[in-house]
């Protein structure tokens, strides 16, 4: 009977994923108010009913207690997080908070499928990171002195890298953590915070040359820590802020072509970066040592098929690092490869929305931020995605909010508090033009004769 509820489960929690994406990008585009109030208590319905059938199948599965008390703990912190929102910002983008509530459901149902104290130890975290997420659209709003402080950025990440590459040991071929926390998580947000605060000034040749200066000392620390990953992260954002800055396209071919020459110079100087480039080229030829991971990840997706195996079918511990960096080819093998693609999608709107606010802002500081922390997430997630499909190198990045890993879900509740401020800052401006139009209109109408 067990079997029987497994296999109908994954369909259902299939239909409740393609269900709740098709809302992500109606709600993307649809302006009526109470239309999109009622698309997002559909979404929060859907949520709980995916996790609701999916740790039913967890429990039936492992027959242990403490997923019952998870998803039980699970449940009370997405409803607090729905209703402080609520109650604190009224303003605030509740299709931001349902992405993320979804992402985060996606991960703990995985991470209870594969390892119970770390998806308890993933829920602490978030709780403790949303905390301190509440209080940073306030910081946002009453901070105005965060764009005077650039160079204060540039050397805190200096200095944070740095003392990384000196004193950080090697793990998995690279030098990432201190004390059990990986400063560049933290620094991806100073880094965007530094590019803004110094083009939102000006644009001009001197601020460019400033801005690629400081960008390549962080590139070049992560390079030689062999952090591949956070490098490609800090390198794109660095192009797309600096075009979007200057509006010259010159640059971004100036920037690839320095950044295709800094490649095979990398290439050339790091055995570790050989040796993932052999592994994406042929991973079976090297099975046996650096391809056993990318094949292990391909077996995965390529057995789940469109429709997964289902919670508990598959055999997704086989993949080493699974809950970290091949957390999604554990979800392909699992639930399915159009459970992924809705994933995939997922994300997509995430970072649509974004650059919907960043379009939306006036202060130009403000748009630079939400622009290059939306773009480090999308980076992010296709580094990821693409490293475990086999479309590129890896480079060994988590999926943000899915996989495991506390500096990274820490970093990313902040960026999305970050993101959560400026639409509301946005949102309040228009508020207060909406209210100063009318107060115009009606004085217009005062003064007019005969009335």
């Amino acid at each position: 009977m067990t079997n029987v509820i497994v296999e109908l489960s994954k369909y259902l929690i299939l239909t409740l994923m393609v269900i709740y994406t098709f809302y992500c990008f109606y709600l993307v585009m649809r302006q009526n108010d109470d239309d999109r109030a009622v698309s997002l208590l559909k979404q929060i319905l859907l949520i709980f009913l995916m996790d609701t059938v999916a740790f039913m199948v967890l429990y039936l599965k492992a027959r242990d207690f403490r997923i019952l008390i998870f998803y039980a703990g699970m449940m009370v912190f997405f409803a607090a997080i729905q209703v402080v929102y609520r109650l604190l910002y009224p303003n605030a983008s509740m299709l931001l908070i349902n992405n993320m509530c979804m992402l985060l459901s996606i991960g703990f149902i995985m991470l209870c499928r594969l390892d119970i104290d770390s998806a308890y130890k993933q829920l602490m975290i978030a709780m403790g990171g949303s905390v301190v997420s509440l209080i940073i659209p306030v910081l946002i709003k009453k901070m105005r002195f965060l764009r005077r402080l650039t160079w204060l950025y540039a050397g805190l990440g200096i200095v944070l890298l740095g003392a990384v590459l000196v004193l950080a040991q090697t793990s998995y071929g690279a030098k990432l953590s201190l004390m059990g926390i990986q400063p560049s998580e933290v620094i991806k947000i100073t880094f965007v915070f530094f590019m803004a605060a110094l083009l939102s000034r000006s644009a001009s040749f001197v601020k460019v040359v400033q801005a690629t200066l400081i960008a390549a000392l962080h590139v070049a620390i992560l390079v030689f820590s062999r952090d591949l990953g956070s490098a490609l992260i800090f390198f794109v954002t660095y192009i797309v802020m600096i075009y979007v800055a200057t509006k010259k396209i010159r640059y971004i071919g100036l920037g690839l072509l320095g950044g295709a020459g800094a490649s095979v110079v990398a290439y050339k100087l790091f055995g570790h970066v050989r040796q993932r480039v052999s592994a994406w080229r042929d991973p079976l030829a090297v099975y046996e040592n650096e391809g056993y991971q990318i094949v292990q990840s391909l077996f995965a997706i390529g057995t789940g098929g469109w429709f997964g195996m289902g919670l508990y079918q598959g055999s997704p511990e086989k993949i080493p690092v699974v809950k970290n960096d091949f957390i999604f080819s554990a979800i392909c093998e699992e639930l399915g490869g159009i459970f992924g693609i809705c994933l995939l999608l997922v994300c997509m709107s995430f970072f649509m929305m974004i650059v919907n606010i960043s379009l939306k802002i006036k202060n130009p500081f403000y748009k630079l931020i939400a622009l290059g922390l939306g773009t480090e997430y999308a980076v992010q997630v296709f580094l990821t995605i693409g490293g475990v499909t086999k479309f590129i190198p890896l480079t060994g990045v988590t999926l943000p909010l899915v996989s495991y890993g506390g500096t990274s879900l820490m970093s990313t509740l902040i960026v999305l508090a970050i993101i959560q401020g400026l639409y509301i800052l946005r949102e309040e401006e228009d508020e207060e033009i909406e209210r100063l139009r009318r107060e115009a209109a009606r004085h217009a109408r005062e003064r007019r004769p005969g009335v």
